[in-house]
Order: C-alpha cells, then structure tokens, then sequence
C-alpha cells in the first residue's frame, strides 16, 4: 500500500512498553511494517506559539498535498504518450543521506528513512522560521509551476486544436494537407475551381451529371482528390458567373459545395504555424519535465518535513513539556487490515486518553472542548500519509 500513518506516543517507559507491545502484536498478525520516525528537537517557544503554528501547519500541510499531487499530474500531461515513465519521474532525489544523493529513491524509500534537512531546515532556529522557510519554498514553487505550466498548455491546446481540423471529416477539416496548386485553375478572370463532397454511393451520379449541373460547367475537369469513410473531394472548374446557379443544383442532388478557394499565401502559413508549434512544444518539453522532476522531489521532501513538524508540535501540545515522546511510522500491508490496525492501536494506547477511547467505541460520546469530529481524534498523535497522489 502507498498509505502511511505517522503516530507518536509519550516516550515514558511506560508508553515505549506499548509501543513494544504494538510492534509484537502488528508483526504477529501482519498488519503493518513499523519503523521508528526520527524528528529533531526543536526550540518549542510558548504553547500559545504552538497552538498557532498547529493551525498554520495543518493549512500548509494541505497546501503541500495539493501542489504535489497538481505537479504530478502536470507530469502525466506533458508526458501524454509516454505514460509507462511517469513514476520515474515522480521521485525524492537527493532527500536522504549524503552518500544516497546521487540515487534514485522512490517516494516510500524517503518516507521510510526519512531524516530532518539540518542544512536546509535548520532545527537550531525557533520553529517559526522554519515554517516560514517551507512556506515560501513552495509558494515560490506553485508561482513557477503555474506560469511554466500556463505556457506550455496554452501552446499544446492551440496545437492540439490545429491537429483537430486535420482529423475531421471532409466537411470541417483542414484542406491544406490535401489540396496542391495542380488541382485548381489560378490567376483566372473567367474561371475557377470548386471542391464538392460526394457520398461515395453516388460518385457514379456524380460523373455522369456534373457538367449539366449548370451551363458553362467545363468538361472534364472533375477529379478524385481526397476520401474519408463517407465520401469523397472533387474537383471541377466552372466559368465565375454561375457559382450560384451551380450551388443550387448540387445541393438538390445531394452534393456539397465546399467553401474553399486556394490561398498558397495562407496555405504556407497554415504550415509553419504547425511546424513552429511542434517546434516549439518540443523545445519546452524538456526544460518543463526537468523542470516538474527536480521540483516535484523538493516539494515532496518539504510536505514530509511538514508532517514531520505537526507531529512534534502536536506531541508537545498533547504529551506536554519537557519534550519527550516517540514518533513511529506505520505502514498498513493491505487496505483490509486498517480496521483490525486502528483497533489495536486504540487498545494500546487507551490510557492516553480515557474518553477519547471510549469515543472511539461508541460516537454518541462526546469529547470535551474537541472542535475536530470524533473520526478526527485518537488517544494518540495521528498524521495520515497517502503517496498515491495519482489516484
């Protein structure tokens, strides 16, 4: 499973014993890998700072989720045909110790030996600033992410929409790719060439009644240029002065005068502007996924030193002062066994709270002065992780 739940308990002999137990009986039965989830201590300043840094925490946590999961979906759109690469590009590199920063570490490798960034986040400095340094980090990112994303989507739709009238039917698609000079009769004062969609049934009818359509119909002058699934683009060449009346009777027979006099001025720019645009989608693609990895590796790292973070100052605010307390990370082995995991984990650590437990059992309790619903709130300190950010 790509789900996490990052817990903490008071680190008293008494609640390490629980947490012993917790492992023993987590093991035993197969519900989930354990491992012990090291945060640094940091300055922890008044508990009114940290009843508001909780707030902030729980907001940019929210805003960390988002921008990574928005990221790696900018991967999947820029990868389009390649969608097999995407997880590849969907990593935490750099994020673990020294000598592993030139690896490629997956999401749950860095989760599951994840170490506090001194360099990056220092923990000597007051928790503030560090979750000021976050904040900004990736607020910058979301800035970047926006306007990089904004012009390369820009330039892929109107691709996109040029490559749609290439792909219509006769009637609405693009005839630059089809047509040449060769099919029309150009620079006359007296004639031009017309295009008309036949049905394929009726290419015979065609043939044997195009000159008769209307007066001053030059003989001979059809011919097959394109066909699709329904019909088919011909050509004919006709004296000015009867378009209409020529209209008309091809209408009445079922025949489609297309509108379309040939432009090579027009025609060649049609074409460039397609070039230019593959071009130049080609030449952002690169910069742009570079771009989206790196990036997206340093967002994820910031949104795991975040939950890192809300665990230690929910532990204090919970367990109280001196700091003391162990943080553990808990990895469900399959979706079925969350149930059965959640029980014992509110059966181990019932006595850190007495009515949060029993609320647990029975929703009717009410838990004095809790704003969150009771689905929200454990005896212990919980923090969820879902790595499946594609889902």
């Amino acid at each position: 499973m790509s789900e996490f739940w990052l817990i903490s308990a008071p680190g008293d002999k008494e609640n390490l014993q629980a947490l012993e137990r917790l492992n023993t009986v987590t093991s035993k039965s197969n519900l989930s890998y354990n491992t012990k989830f090291a945060i640094p201590d940091f300055k922890v300043g008044t508990l009114d700072s940290l009843v508001g840094l909780s707030d902030e925490l729980g907001k940019l946590d929210a805003f960390a989720e988002s921008l990574i999961k928005r990221m790696a979906q900018s991967v999947v759109e820029v990868l389009e045909d390649s969608k097999g690469k995407v997880q590849e590009n969907l990593l935490a590199n750099g994020g673990l110790k020294e000598k592993m920063k030139c690896l490629k570490i997956d999401l749950t490798s860095f989760v599951t030996h994840f170490e506090w960034d001194m360099a990056k986040y220092p923990a000597k400095q007051p928790l503030a600033g560090v979750v000021d340094t976050l904040a900004k980090q990736l607020a910058q990112i979301e800035a970047d992410l926006k306007s990089r994303t904004a012009t390369y989507s820009a330039l892929k739709t109107t691709l996109e929409n040029l490559e749609k009238k290439s792909m219509g039917n006769l009637f609405t698609r693009t005839l630059s790719d089809i047509v040449c000079k060769e099919d029309f009769v150009l620079d006359s004062e007296y004639l031009i060439t017309l295009l008309v969609i036949v049905p394929k049934p009726s290419y015979s009818q065609w043939q044997k009644t195009y000159e008769s359509l209307s007066d001053m119909v030059v003989p001979r002058s059809t011919k097959l240029i394109a066909e699709d699934g329904e019909g088919g683009l011909f050509t004919v060449t006709l004296f000015r002065k009867v378009i209409d009346d020529f209209k008309v009777k091809a209408k009445e027979n079922k025949f489609t005068v297309r509108e379309f006099y040939y432009d090579e001025t027009e025609i060649k720019r049609e074409r460039e502007e397609m070039s230019r645009l593959l071009s130049d989608k080609k030449q952002q693609y690169g910069p742009l996924l570079r771009w989206l990895k790196v990036n997206f590796s340093e967002a994820f790292i910031a949104w795991i030193h975040i939950k890192a973070l809300r665990v230690f100052v929910e532990s204090v605010l919970r367990y109280g002062l001196p700091v003391n307390f162990q943080a553990v990370l808990l990895q469900p082995h399959k979706k079925s066994a969350t149930k059965r995991l959640r029980e014992v984990l509110n059966s181990v650590f019932r006595h850190l709270d007495q009515v949060a437990a029993a609320s647990l059992l029975d929703a009717s309790v009410e838990i004095p002065g809790l704003q969150l619903s009771n689905q929200d709130y454990f005896p212990y300190v919980y923090f969820h992780i879902d790595l499946g950010l594609l889902d």
